[in-house]
């Protein structure tokens, strides 16, 4: 069995609820409704939208809830797939990249961020945001709240300040212990080829108290069938990457070994 398709990916998500895991959106957990051992599931919707749509479903029909985080382009902004994920009983929020769009420019990024905005919420009251890496811009979207503050804009919760982060982890004390495993680079310990999408501490290390090293869907479903101590996940995928279709499959197992070519380029560069 091949690794990052639909078949392995429920196979995911059922081991993760035989393991005892709940799942909350992002939007629960910043409303403080997440409890006990939990996932906030997260979809970055970066291309091929129709992807997000099958994960949905299968999401579904499990009793899973996730947060699908859509970009403005064409490939991910596709207005039917949104409204039927929000009816799934899925959350939709705004997968922002306004700084690198408009060059830096930060009064630019701002108007276009809250246009954006209030074009997601046509189809979902939308009170969640996360960045968009932008691999291959110089600009991190995160400084775009350097001078400006989200919750002006009804903004409770960006996973990379108020999850992923030292505060969220030891002072908060929402997530304790808690790891976050993302699926940049078509596999879970790509690292060194991700360029933002990281958390600012070693949760694995210092909330878990254990190296885990999961490289493979096929790894992480044995890490959770050996039982192990994180009570609380954040998990990205990217739903471009998961396809039951030999030619989809291949087209971009071959596509992202090119992205990760470039990406370690850029990392080795700066």
């Amino acid at each position: 069995m091949n690794d990052f398709t639909l078949t392995i990916y429920r196979k995911l998500l059922q081991a993760l609820l035989d393991s005892g895991y709940s799942f909350y959106t992002f939007e629960q957990w910043c409303d403080s409704k997440a409890s006990g051992k939990y996932v906030i599931l997260r979809h970055d919707v970066d291309l091929k939208a129709g992807h997000s749509f099958a994960t949905a479903q299968i999401e579904a029909k499990l009793g899973i809830v996730a947060s699908y985080y859509f970009r403005v382009v064409p490939q991910s902004n596709q207005p039917k797939i949104i409204k039927a994920i929000a009816l799934l009983g899925h959350e939709i929020g705004y997968h922002y990249e306004d700084l690198a769009i408009c060059n830096g420019n930060l009064e630019e990024s701002i108007v276009h961020f809250q246009k954006q905005l209030a074009h997601f919420r046509q189809f979902y009251p939308v009170r969640t945001i996360c960045m968009h890496g932008s691999p291959t811009s110089k600009w991190d979207n995160r400084d775009l709240w350097k001078n400006n503050d989200y919750r002006d804009y009804e903004i409770i919760g960006e996973p990379y300040f108020d999850f992923l982060t030292t505060k969220s982890s030891t002072e908060d004390l929402k997530i304790e212990p808690a790891l976050y495993l993302t699926d940049t680079g078509r596999m879970w310990d790509g690292d060194k080829y991700n360029i933002r999408d990281k958390a600012t501490i070693s949760v694995s290390e210092k909330k878990v108290g254990e190296e885990v090293i999961i490289h493979s869907t096929f790894d992480f479903i044995n890490w959770l069938a050996k039982g192990n101590t994180a009570n609380a996940l954040m998990i990205t995928t990217h739903p471009q990457r998961w396809t039951d279709k030999p030619i989809e499959w291949i087209t971009e197992y071959v596509a992202q070994h090119l992205k990760n070519l470039v990406k370690r380029l850029i990392t080795l560069g700066s």
